[in-house]
């Protein structure tokens, strides 16, 4: 089986309006200063990502990339050319989507804030318990940790790879997402934990690059593996969950299935 017969079916919470919030966040630009031409270039890079791996996206993706191809469009044509617009209130063709991505970015932290304040509110007259009695800090989840920091990071792993690697020699495939799956089981400790790019060390093809992290991303679903980053764009540190963990977590899962 090759890496592009295997179909990923990922919970991606986050939409196409987060998709360009982050990538405005990573470039460390301000909204109203955002290039159209830049941003449809990472946008579509992402894009073509998903598309390498074969996982599913919902149609409000390409729904985007057809809107961003078109303002780009626009801003190549000269002012007097520029298509007629009944509502437009502003010459520059990317006001609209600026409009969208501040209302969003509004909801979201309004989102966030009241998130927050909930917790807040759990907290008050409740219990406090001693320091021995309250549970181990949890490492952040697949859901938690962005999928966009874990397609950038293995954007950036693919790139090094291509790079340092001359593909003159043809070297047969050898590993299927199941077979990845095993082996990274049986290099990792219950407990251990290690850099994401040490993970593809060992890969001789492309091929091998992406079945690796097809079967990183399979080890997640099941809550054997489990993402850490300290802050936006840090580094990613994949730890393989313990046996108890695991096994709270599924008795967790057959407990709300249940409720």
């Amino acid at each position: 089986m090759e890496a592009t017969d295997y179909k990923v079916r990922l919970e991606i919470f986050e939409g196409p309006l987060d998709l360009l919030l982050y990538l405005i966040k990573r470039d460390e630009v301000d909204i109203h200063s955002i290039s159209i031409e830049r941003i449809t270039r990472q946008y579509l890079d992402y894009i073509n990502t998903f598309k390498l791996l074969n996982i599913d996206l919902a149609s409000e993706f390409i729904v985007m990339a057809a809107n961003l191809m078109y303002l780009k469009s626009r801003t190549l044509l000269p002012r007097v050319d520029q298509p007629p617009e009944e509502d437009a209130e502003e010459d520059d063709p990317r006001w609209e989507l600026i409009r969208q991505l501040i209302e969003y970015k509004k909801f979201k932290d309004a989102a966030g804030f009241l998130s927050l304040r909930e917790l807040e509110q759990e907290g008050r007259f409740a219990h406090q318990p001693d320091p021995s009695e309250l549970p181990a800090e949890e490492p952040a989840s697949l859901a938690e940790v962005s999928i966009f920091d874990l397609i950038r990071a293995f954007q950036n792993v693919l790139k090094r790879f291509e790079e340092s690697h001359d593909f003159g020699d043809i070297i047969d495939d050898r590993y299927t997402v199941s077979d990845k799956i095993e082996l990274l089981l049986g290099h990792f400790a219950p407990g251990e934990s290690r850099r994401f790019e040490e993970l593809f060390q060992s890969a001789t093809t492309k091929a091998e690059v992406i079945v690796t992290f097809l079967a990183l991303l399979e080890l997640m679903k099941l809550n054997q593996f489990v993402v850490r980053q300290s802050d936006l764009l840090g580094d990613i540190v994949i730890e393989r969950r313990d046996n108890q963990s695991v096994a709270a977590l599924e008795a967790a899962e057959v407990g709300a299935d249940y409720a």
